[in-house]
């Protein structure tokens, strides 16, 4: 742990690591939202935002220009595996950025992952059969993974502390409009021209990525670590995601459920062979329960996990209990995601240190709170009560995440800080795709599968929505212990 650990949860102004006064009491709060848009932090926060609409958008519109390809070349029976191999991909790269950034430079790394990215693309909208989209999936989730972890290594590195909160919300507003208007506007390209066109729109983006790369990550920065990265716990990795993936597709609940545990067995095996390794791809407390680092992980990995069910299935819920079509139901989808970004940047400007840490206590319990509303206005048919629901869970990842990663980012030690950035969008991705496996196995298990509307189904919709919200608990008690740690941390530094 640094001396500046969890500097901007002070409550007592701190000396900076390069020396500088830096205040983060409930007072002072110097930092504007119109200071991104100043000559000296308006390309990085432009590149910023690039990179996470790059990969927020690939992770909504492929569902909505899939169908498109599949008529013209077939493959359908393949479709699931598009969404899968592009997130094992992105999570297996997104764990190697650290070493590739150390090693090599964020501006090279940057501009090589989009390249890989781009390649994919092309790939993809060139194909003639659902295996070659596939093989680009694959490319776009590899270079997607590094892109999106690198630019969160980045934020603590080119942005002050007292901005850092205010650029988590930029990012949260970016997210939620492609989010919404990913699909909308894939849907769109690929009726007017084909779906084609729709996968090569990023094209262009990530060209301009490349370029404002080339402006703002210009530093190399120093190597800590020079040694081989280590294979076995990416192997392990690999082949956990793809059983935890997999478990989706297969048919009978019981091989589903041998599946996904078989899977986490590997995950966790990944975590101990990487603790093991003299040069590891993780921060060496990473899900450990006697550090901020180790235990904020876990917040980072549960509350994705208990959101999950949410994106599996509440859409799908709108159109079967409620008889909502595709597009009302998409839109009332995204309010989560808009009720994200709006906390977000209702809270980015709280400066006291105890106000962060609150917020970050706050989170699980509000997701908590709003998955039970969720519930409960499935079972009782009230779309009032599912508005809320969604609108409460929002606030919980818009109060606590960009407070949280912060805290995470300035707790790690200097050689362990960029491992612990770009873990968090991947450990992101990790749980969303792991919350999706257990919803998947809950809701075939209740017949979800074949809901109608009769009260049957809402009884089976509530229930699914009811088991994640177990996993808020003990993301309630890490969030505390974080927090507490954090601020014991402080207290005892120098």
């Amino acid at each position: 742990m640094t001396d500046t650990a969890t500097e901007s949860l002070a409550v007592e102004p701190t000396s900076g690591a390069d020396g500088t006064e830096e205040a983060h009491s409930a007072s002072e709060d110097d930092g504007g939202w119109l200071d991104l848009l100043q000559p000296a932090h308006l390309a990085t926060t432009l590149m910023l935002s690039m990179g996470v609409a790059l990969f927020a958008f690939n992770g909504f519109f492929v569902s909505t220009v899939l169908p498109s390809a599949i008529a013209e070349i077939g493959g359908g029976h393949l479709i699931a595996w598009s969404v899968s191999l592009y997130l094992i991909g992105s999570i297996v790269a997104g764990v190697t950025a650290a070493q590739l950034k150390q090693r090599f430079g964020a501006r090279r790394v940057l501009i090589v992952a989009t390249l890989l990215f781009i390649a994919g693309t092309v790939v993809a909208a060139m194909a003639t059969s659902m295996e070659q989209v596939l093989v680009g999936r694959v490319g776009q989730g590899l270079g997607e993974g590094v892109v999106a972890a690198i630019c969160y290594a980045l934020i603590p590195a080119l942005f002050p502390a007292r901005l850092v909160p205010k650029v988590f919300g930029v990012e949260a507003l970016v997210w939620t409009c492609a989010s919404f208007g990913g699909p909308f506007a894939a849907g769109w390209l690929a009726e007017s021209f084909s779906w084609r066109v729709a996968f090569l729109i990023n094209v262009p983006f990530g060209l301009i990525f490349i370029v404002l790369a080339v402006f703002t990550a210009t530093r190399r920065e120093e190597v800590f670590e020079r040694s081989r990265m280590p294979i076995s716990p990416l192997v392990l990795l690999a082949l956990g995601m793809l059983m935890v993936l997999y478990s989706g597709i297969v048919g009978p609940a019981f091989m589903s459920a041998a599946l996904v545990f078989a899977g986490l067995a590997l995950l966790g095996l990944s975590v101990v062979r990487d603790r093991l390794s003299p040069s590891s791809l993780m921060p060496h407390s990473a899900f450990g329960f006697n550090s901020t680092v180790g235990t904020g992980l876990w917040l980072v990995l549960l509350m994705p996990v208990a959101q999950a069910t949410s994106s599996v299935y509440f859409v799908f819920g709108l159109q079967r209990s409620f008889g909502f079509g595709p597009m009302a139901a998409g839109g009332l989808g995204a309010v989560m995601a808009m009720s994200w970004s709006l906390v977000a940047v209702l809270v980015a400007h709280i400066g006291a240190g105890s106000a962060r840490r609150r917020s970050i206590e706050a989170g699980p319990i509000l997701q908590c709170g709003g998955m039970l509303l969720v519930a409960l206005g499935f079972h009782q048919g009230s779309l009032t009560l599912l508005i809320v629901g969604q609108i409460v869970v929002g606030a919980a990842f818009g109060a606590s995440w960009a407070f949280l990663s912060q805290m995470l980012m300035e707790a790690s030690a200097a050689g362990e800080r960029d491992k612990t950035s770009g873990l968090i969008p991947t450990l992101q991705s990790a749980g969303f795709a792991i919350g999706a496996a257990f919803a998947g196995l809950a809701g075939n298990s209740l017949g979800l599968a074949e809901a109608s509307s009769d009260g049957k189904t809402s009884v089976a919709f509530a229930a699914t929505f009811l088991i994640p919200a177990l996993w808020t608990i003990p993301a309630m008690l890490l969030a505390r212990r974080s927090t507490r740690l954090a601020e014991g941390c402080l207290s005892q530094s120098p």
